[in-house]
């Protein structure tokens, strides 16, 4: 099943893409399973049977735009240097721990909706990850039992500004700029992928340019294994988003650096789960606007 955040002429909507590529207005049928993908994991253990329920009467609707996958997680924590060859490129130790930080809501953007870069920099830098989408909560959930509390995976583009990341000891800032974190378009649930999502080829293009490759394989602490480490210090809730961290062939890896730039469209890519897309443009600088 593949699900996504959408806006139709009628607002906002959830929709589950049917084969021949539209996808079916379920919230129109089912008020209760919400207008996104975090909505309707907070709606109760049984969201899929309702969904499956929805579908049969839903009717087909064209989506106006795609919102963040999930609009407003409860959590979303990300992983950095989880890949092997992307720790080397950047001359760091492949980490013991994982290197965990947070990325804030109101930094995400949905599919083919604009990643903006700041007045601030121009160090605007691309990073495809696997984005997990917890929809079972719990505390010290076991390695064994962890991807039965996973509801399924989609795509994240974690766009950084590399000189305000290296500004202090926190990423924090570097990876919360506004419009920078594009999140989805779908939720793949888990039963159309192999355990963990494992073995799955990762790409960043800019127009026929390759600039990112990476397995899911080469993953330092694979899903299961961070869900369980994650769920020892937090509770993880339904809708909480965990993106798995980036593969090699970043920006400020390359000599001479390789920054996004306005009038560039970013794909990031990951094998049967799909791709989202956002054109580059300036951030517009409100506070001169106004003065």
């Amino acid at each position: 099943m593949r699900i996504a955040s959408i806006e139709t002429a009628g607002g906002p909507a959830l929709g589950v893409r049917r084969p021949q590529g539209d996808y079916a207005q379920v919230s129109a049928v089912d008020p209760s399973l919400g207008t996104d993908v975090g909505a309707l994991l907070a709606s109760g253990s049984d969201w899929r049977q309702r969904v499956e329920r929805a579908l049969a009467s839903a009717a087909a609707v064209q989506p106006t735009a795609f919102r963040p996958l999930v609009v407003r997680p409860p959590k979303l924590l990300c992983l950095g240097l989880n890949d092997v060859d992307h720790a080397r490129e950047g001359n760091f130790e492949v980490p013991e721990y994982p290197a965990v930080f947070a990325r804030v809501a109101s930094s995400l953007i949905g599919h083919r909706q604009p990643m903006l870069r700041p007045p601030e920099s121009e160090q605007l830098d691309y990073e495809v990850e696997l984005a997990v989408v917890i929809g079972t909560g719990g505390r010290r959930i076991r390695e064994a039992d962890a991807l039965q509390h996973i509801a399924g995976y989609t795509v994240f583009n974690d766009g950084t500004l590399r000189d305000y990341q290296r500004r202090t000891h926190q990423w924090t800032l570097g990876k919360n700029w506004h419009g920078t974190g594009a999140l989805g378009p779908e939720l793949v649930t888990s039963d159309e992928l192999p355990p963990g999502a494992e073995g799955l080829e990762l790409a960043t293009h800019v127009g026929d340019e390759r600039l990112q490759d990476g397995n899911t394989s080469r993953m330092v602490f694979p899903v299961a294994k961070t869900v369980a480490i994650l769920s020892q210090v937090l509770l993880l809730e339904p809708g909480d988003v965990i993106a798995m961290g980036t593969v090699r062939g970043v920006g400020h890896a390359r000599r001479p650096p390789r920054w996004l730039r306005p009038n560039e469209t970013v794909r990031a890519s990951i094998e049967q789960i799909g791709e989202i897309e956002n054109p580059i443009i300036d951030e517009v600088n409100t506070e001169e606007n106004e003065s």
